[in-house]
């Protein structure tokens, strides 16, 4: 895998082979990002990244200016691997990892974010809640932004904070605000 853009432009980082968790393609990152480019300043923002897995969103982040990133990882292997290259791509500045579980730690923040990715195992039970339960919490500015990544067998085409879907293949963003 390799950072995009920005300052870290072209690192590469390679997870252990006993990874569980599903990475975000590089070519679905760079789309994604390409997006994202068009519609924010990174060095404004404030993100938090749930089911942080390899990181690669977080560095992403990092690599193109924002200081104000907090992962969320509960699986220890992936905290471990994360927290290992935060202090390799020295973004200890920009990125905070915390273990935890993302449904216990966004009862319990009290921080408003104006960007919120998500990225759950596409198989975890009751996925389609994800929204919802992400929005019962309040954590979004007023003018912010959370996006969900999920399969091409899932669609929130009808939730009421839906604003629209990138695809990339098999892989799409399905935006919220």
């Amino acid at each position: 895998m390799r950072i995009i853009s920005g300052l870290l432009k072209g690192r590469r980082f390679s997870p252990p082979k006993s990874f569980s968790a599903r990475p975000t393609t590089d070519i679905a990152r760079e789309s994604l990002f390409n997006v994202l480019n068009n519609r924010v300043d990174f060095e404004d923002l404030s993100v938090l990244d749930l089911f942080g897995g390899t990181g690669s969103i977080s560095y992403e982040f990092a690599s193109r200016g924002c200081e104000a990133i907090t992962t969320v990882e509960l699986n220890y292997k992936h905290f471990s691997f994360i927290k290992s290259m935060i202090k390799e791509f020295q973004l200890d500045n920009s990125i905070s990892v915390i273990k935890a579980d993302v449904f216990k730690y966004l009862k319990k923040c009290s921080f408003k974010y104006d960007l919120v990715f998500a990225d759950p195992p596409f198989d975890l039970k009751d996925f389609e809640t994800i929204p919802d339960r992400f929005f019962e919490n309040n954590l979004l500015k007023e003018d912010g932004v959370f996006i969900l990544e999920h399969s091409d067998k899932k669609s929130f085409d009808n939730h009421p904070r839906f604003s629209e879907v990138k695809k990339y293949g098999k892989v799409h963003f399905s935006f919220f605000s």
